[in-house]
């Protein structure tokens, strides 16, 4: 937990970008995974902890701006509680700590809401009981909530969580040299005939072992051209590419989020490593010309522009790569986007909608193959922390009906491409912090490079 001051600063700040009427956060509730006493491992909603700091399931919280009231609506714990858990520090006491003096029971929610005549702000729901509440106090049905989420509010809590403070960004350093530690044991220990889970398993002990755990789940796979798989029984073999996406959280629930590419045996091959240097040449060009003013969509358009000269000189790629681009030949390797802001979410504040956190009202979000999926574009910032995450991925499925269609022949020699069609795919992927002059990499020096890569193989 951050100070006292801090919460109490973040609050103010919010209500006078909001302006007036009732402020509703919605915290999490313990989730049963097979009964209901056998829970997931709790996770507080990532908004609720950022003006409020209290990681306890169970809670509401009202910023009632009119009446300058700001209450925690939850319950202290009763002696069966006791029993099994022991006793813990009182909710009025926790509360105290966050600079908030008024606790009122769980139940007295949906009076207080009713009771009052204001406007009711509330953010995107994204969990069942969200809706559920959503539907009990203020009478939203869950058909409706997303639609009636306040836009107010969203854009506000945007123009908060956007901007890292130097505490914040400590903490995600924090989160990010975890990490490091995580894709050096992958590097470490990675060897024809372990398993995908074997070696993720061990990652994500490093996580727990240093106080929080991992941010997302752990995407460590042979089949690197598949974008979000994850880890299965499935023994890896010398000659092939393991591509590890993987990073921690902190206690305090700030992410990071790293991918590296690496030999399953010893050595790259030939092929490999001019494939992987590709993707590097792209992520280091990218991050260079990382800096206040220059639009994220541009940085995405030079890195696939990078992505295409590498293919052309493997001949795959006809004619100049920057009208391959602008034509989205791009889109057949590289189908995803370049980042995405990073904070207490991975994908930070992802369920407030990807136009209000990663664009702006100027500049909308794209809706083609491939530019859909580019989740920031907006200008960057100082304070922003962002991923640079390029990489090559050669779907046979795509491939088939990019082929079968003879789309962009023009630029793409589907003969050549042939001889690549189960090559799978690479991703490197770094965190930086966007300074005043520039950016910075987050975090302790993580090998990328083929020869540094090799010496730890």
């Amino acid at each position: 937990m951050f100070s006292t001051e801090t919460y109490i600063q973040r609050r103010r700040i919010l209500k006078q970008k909001a302006g007036s009427g009732l402020l509703l956060f919605i915290g999490n509730d313990e989730s049963g995974m097979n009964y209901r006493d056998n829970v997931y491992p709790f996770r507080q909603d990532s908004t609720f902890l950022y003006y409020f700091g209290l990681d306890v399931a169970g809670l509401t919280a009202v910023i009632d701006i009119d009446n300058d009231q700001e209450i925690i609506f939850g319950d202290e714990l009763t002696i069966d509680d006791i029993v099994w858990t022991g006793p813990k520090e009182p909710l009025a006491e926790k509360a105290a700590r966050v600079g908030i003096h008024q606790v009122r029971p769980s139940a007295a929610v949906s009076g207080y809401l009713k009771s009052s005549s204001a406007q009711v702000h509330f953010l995107p729901p994204y969990r069942g009981e969200h809706y559920l509440k959503l539907q009990e106090w203020i009478g939203i049905t869950p058909a409706a909530a997303s639609e009636k989420a306040s836009v107010t509010l969203i854009k506000a809590v945007v123009a908060m969580r956007s901007y890292k403070s130097e505490e914040e960004i400590a903490e995600i350093e924090k989160a990010v040299n975890t990490s490091v530690d995580m894709h050096l044991e992958f590097m470490r220990i990675t060897k024809p005939g372990l398993t995908e889970k074997q070696v993720a398993g061990q990652l994500q002990s490093i996580a727990i072992g240093q106080g929080g755990d991992i941010s997302y789940p752990i995407i460590l796979t042979v089949n690197g051209e598949i974008l979000h798989t994850h880890t299965r029984d499935l023994a890896m073999r010398d000659g092939q590419l393991s591509l590890c996406d993987a990073g921690a959280e902190t206690a305090l629930r700030y992410c990071g989020d790293l991918t590296r590419t690496i030999p399953t045996g010893k050595k790259f091959t030939t092929l490999q490593k001019e494939m992987y240097e590709i993707v590097l040449n792209a992520e280091e060009l990218a991050i260079a010309a990382a800096k206040p003013g220059v639009l994220f969509k541009d940085l995405h358009t030079l890195a696939s522009t990078k992505l295409l000269e590498g293919l052309k000189a493997v001949g795959i790629i006809k004619g100049d790569p920057a009208e391959a681009v602008a034509h989205d030949a791009h889109t057949l390797f590289f189908q995803c986007g370049l980042g995405h802001m990073m904070g207490m979410d991975v994908h930070d504040m992802e369920n407030l909608g990807e136009q209000f956190v990663g664009y702006t009202d100027d500049l909308k979000k794209g809706t083609t193959f491939g530019w859909k999926s580019l989740r920031l574009g907006r200008a960057l910032e100082p304070g922003f922390v962002v991923t640079v995450e390029p990489g090559l991925y050669f779907i046979p499925t795509l491939i088939d009906r990019w082929k079968a269609e003879n789309r962009l022949a023009q630029f793409i020699d589907y003969n050549k491409l042939e001889s690549f069609r189960d090559f799978t795919g690479i991703r490197i992927e770094d965190d930086i912090v966007i300074t005043e002059t520039g950016h910075r990499i987050l975090g302790k020096h993580l090998p990328k490079s083929v020869a540094e890569i090799e010496a730890l193989r």
